[in-house]
């Protein structure tokens, strides 16, 4: 009797030890423990145009936005960790040649409100100087703002007892840049575009009475430089002799030197 009790113990224990067995078959291992990534710090932002923006466009915010920057952020560029309400601060500034879409904006290429466009345009230490120009004096109308241009003067001296007059040209500033046309943009009569009157020139201060006293004492033409030509030049130096001649302006009279010209045979 003893022996069937412990026989049927045995078989019990084999049977629950087989149960144990095929119940946990099934389940899956239990996965290692993976250790938590650490986070990213954020990336920086710049501040940059939303959409194309073109030039003398007064910013609004809608213009701007901020955009992730990897690395190092150029001090041109705003940031928005250093200045947040830069949106708000540069809104009613007047955009400086334009920027595209996603450009970081700079400061360098906005005009701060209140200042006029024109002056904006201005690098220090330049001058805007207006001249009278006709289409043939501006290669037929093509001379466009910032196009380069070179400035001839143009003379014609009165022959002697009746005799025919001479005519001298010289160029007398070179590769001056161009910053406004008054040429209208609708069409005349005709058809054909509406050639402006005046043109204003950036110069060195310098160079403002050599083109005011060009104009009292002949007239001034512009010739249209290549795109591709960027000589440094920007006067001609050449020995001549020089004559007077009074400049009004504001109701006085004042004399003012300049080269004079000599015909090709003197």
């Amino acid at each position: 009797m003893l022996r069937i009790l412990i026989l049927l113990f045995a078989l019990a224990s084999g049977g629950f030890a087989a149960w144990l067995v095929l119940g946990t078959a099934g389940q899956p291992a239990a996965a290692p423990a993976v250790a938590a990534e650490p986070e990213k710090a954020p990336a920086e932002e710049v501040l940059v145009a939303s959409a194309d923006i073109g030039n003398g466009v007064v910013l609004a915010e809608a213009n701007l936005r901020w955009q992730p920057w990897t690395g190092e952020v150029p001090p041109v560029f705003i940031s928005r960790a250093s200045r947040p309400q830069a949106p708000e601060a540069l809104k009613g500034s007047v955009v400086r040649g334009g920027f595209v879409a996603g450009e970081p904006i700079r400061e360098d290429k906005l005009a701060q409100p209140g200042q006029g466009f024109l002056s904006g345009q201005l690098p220090a230490g330049k001058r805007a100087v207006a001249v009278r120009v006709s289409a043939e004096s501006t290669a037929g109308g093509f001379i466009l703002p910032n196009d380069q241009v070179d400035v001839i003067h143009t003379i014609v001296q009165p022959g002697e007892a009746g005799g025919e007059g001479r005519v001298s040209s010289r160029t007398i500033l070179s590769n001056v840049p161009v910053l406004a046309v008054d040429q209208t943009v609708s069409e005349g009569t005709n058809g054909t575009a509406v050639v402006g009157k005046t043109a204003t020139l950036e110069v060195d201060p310098e160079q403002i009475p050599i083109i005011t006293a060009a104009e009292a004492s002949g007239s001034v033409s512009l010739a249209l430089r290549a795109a591709v030509d960027k000589s440094d030049i920007s006067i001609v130096e050449e020995k001549k002799r020089t004559a007077v001649v009074r400049v009004i302006a504001g109701g006085r009279s004042t004399p003012v030197e300049v080269p004079s010209f000599r015909s090709n045979d003197s």
